[in-house]
């Protein structure tokens, strides 16, 4: 009845809304890389957010909120345009390949519906020809952009993006930086000390890491101050009263296993919708309300189009949450994370809020993988050290090995997703619902991400991915996808399979067949040396270049090393980014120093290239992991 009466009422308005003033203003507040583990109205006791804690519990509190990525570009491209990436394309972390001319940044439907709309100032949308993009999409975007700059009355939309819960303040930026950056910005009083909160169980708790985990804390603790001076101004301004207020993250918690993970620590985000009593009768919720209704990134497009009486586009496929047109609650949503810079990656995830399953089909890359932006952090180098010395415990020993090719986690009873539940009888029935949504999703959305990268930017040439994805004829997904669903099950019966798909008459088949393979344990593949050897010479690049990573790890050939150096020193980026990635977690590296000398003394251009030949020094200790300014 709530909902109905809801309903009603927006219709009254948006009918009597013919002047500027009686139409809400909208204020957009990110924050950077947070968990809602971490804040104080999510039940951390030990956290200081008043400010953000004040209006989630004055407001509505989602407690089933997620990213549809979980590192910053992908998940501000779903963001910004309304489409999954994996439909897009823009799941891979700063890429910049094409997207439909008909695809805009929502913003824009909004300036059509009479709204001044303004971003200050982060971007990062992960498309081609981003300054058109932008300037499209906003009146303006820039450090100086906000609801000051619009006409007389003119209701405004308006983005701030605080990044000081970013993951460069809370692991990757030198400690001193930190000091003076964060810690030193805060009053003694505010701080947070070093014993003054409980350990995740995923990270040891040693002085060494509460010290590095107190950076998340204090960083939280700055970015709730900024807050509260940008509420200042706007009530100064005489426009708290008329404005609604979104606060949210843009995706998991910037630290080891979450960021950039597609588990529930990757993708779950703190979000909260303040209503003023002017417009508390706009939410389906009430307000001061706990709700826990499913919401993704997918749906605040239409939602924020929809509500100001804009007309949605057709392509645009996620709810309305608020409105006359209000959808239906979700049962499940789907999500996914890929590459993030140099660590390549690729899951797929549904969730129900209760339970997540993740599908890792690249499982021999460990959660902790070999990311510069990450290993040049202390935390990360101290993780590494206490992994040598041998004092984690098996939890946190398991960041750095293969992961399962499927995990379950009950998130109520185990919401640091300690124990897999996917192979216990009693979770069967579930796992499989599971695992049948997730395949109907993909082939619904036709997941143009299972293409090698460097596909998606031949496709850019003269196409787009999201259009390519369509044409049944050049883009087969389903024959694609059963082959590819292959991948990280260790028995005979699939690398049978896998053997048979590696001489598939198509490229993409025989691709994936080949990261089937490399998933699979090593032993079982000695007897197939011939196989690899034979895939030596596919005249498909990626195929070649796992092939002789496997024959590598098989038998130390002589020829596998010879391919693999010669991608090492390719000249196309993606080659040369797959082959060193591969060789990031062989035990047996001395073949290859030279040849990466070569790529990390020549200074790349390509920003991966140049952090995958660093961290492959940096393992062996032949170069410093140095902090160096992004």
């Amino acid at each position: 009845m709530k909902g109905i009466i809801s309903t009603i009422l927006f219709g009254v308005f948006l009918t009597v809304s013919s002047s500027f003033g009686q139409q809400p203003n909208i204020l957009w507040i990110t924050i950077e890389d947070t968990s809602p583990q971490f804040i104080g109205s999510y039940g951390n006791k030990d956290s200081k957010t008043p400010i953000m804690d004040k209006f989630t519990q004055e407001g509505v509190q989602f407690t089933n909120a997620f990213s549809t990525g979980t590192v910053c570009s992908p998940s501000r491209s779903a963001i910004i345009t309304g489409v999954k990436t994996y439909e897009l394309g823009t799941g891979n972390h700063r890429s910049n390949y094409a997207i439909p001319s008909e695809i805009k940044g929502f913003p824009y439907f909004l300036k059509q519906a009479g709204y001044y709309v303004s971003n200050n100032s982060k971007t990062d949308y992960n498309v081609a020809n981003p300054q058109d993009f932008i300037a499209e999409a906003w009146n303006e975007s820039s450090g100086n952009a906000g609801w000051w700059k619009r006409s007389n009355g003119q209701p405004f939309f308006a983005v701030f993006n605080f990044d000081e819960s970013h993951q460069s303040r809370t692991m990757t930026n030198p400690y001193d930086w930190y000091l003076e950056n964060v810690l030193y910005k805060l009053p003694e009083e505010e701080r947070i000390g070093e014993s003054d909160f409980e350990m995740p169980p995923v990270y040891r708790d040693s002085p060494e890491m509460r010290k590095q985990m107190a950076r998340v804390y204090n960083s939280l603790k700055l970015t709730d101050n900024r807050i509260g001076e940008l509420i200042d101004r706007l009530k100064g301004d005489g426009l708290l009263e008329e404005t609604i207020i979104f606060i949210f993250a843009d995706h998991g918690e910037g630290m080891p296993r979450g960021k950039t993970n597609g588990i529930d620590y990757g993708y779950r985000v703190p979000f909260t919708i303040w209503f003023p009593e002017k417009y508390a009768q706009l939410s389906p919720w009430g307000t001061a309300t706990i709700t826990d209704e499913l919401i993704s990134f997918e749906d605040l497009a239409p939602t924020m189009i929809s509500f100001v009486g804009g007309k949605v586009p057709s392509y645009l496929k996620g709810r309305f949450l608020l409105g006359e047109e209000r959808s239906s609650e979700a049962g499940k949503l789907f999500l996914s994370s890929d590459r993030s810079d140099n660590g390549v990656d690729m899951v797929r995830t549904v969730t129900d809020g209760r339970f997540v399953y993740s599908r890792n089909f690249m499982p021999f890359m460990p959660e902790a993988r070999y990311i510069r932006y990450m290993e040049i952090g202390d935390i990360k180098q101290i993780m590494r050290k206490d992994l040598e010395d041998g004092v984690l415990n098996p939890l946190q020993k398991s960041l750095f090995e293969p992961r399962h090719p499927e995990v379950l986690y009950d998130l109520k009873n185990d919401p640091w997703e300690t124990t897999n539940l996917i192979d216990l009888p009693e979770y069967a029935a579930l796992a499989d619902e599971m695992r049948v949504s997730l395949d109907s999703h993909l082939s619904e959305r036709r997941d143009v991400l299972f293409l090698p990268e460097f596909e998606l930017e031949k496709i850019s040439e003269y196409s787009n991915p999201y259009d390519f994805r369509e044409d049944k004829t050049q883009y087969p997904f389903e024959k694609i996808y059963q082959v590819a669903k292959l991948s990280g099950f260790q028995n005979e019966k699939v690398l049978r399979q896998q053997l048979k798909f590696l001489k598939s008459e198509n490229e993409i088949e025989r691709y994936w067949a080949a990261i089937g393979l490399r998933s699979q344990n090593i032993p079982m593949l000695l007897p197939f040396t011939d196989n690899f050897e034979e895939a030596l010479n596919d005249s498909y690049a990626p195929v070649s270049i796992t092939a002789a990573a496997i024959l590598y790890e098989l038998n130390q050939s002589e020829l596998a090393i010879e391919r693999l150096n010669q991608f090492v020193l390719s000249t196309n980026s993606h080659f040369s980014l797959m082959a060193i990635n591969y060789l990031l977690y062989t035990d047996k590296k001395e073949p290859f120093i030279e040849s990466v000398k070569k790529v990390y003394e020549s200074e790349s251009s390509d920003y991966n290239i140049s952090a995958a030949s660093k961290d492959f020094l940096g393992s062996l200790g032949l170069i410093p992991n140095n902090f160096e300014y992004r």
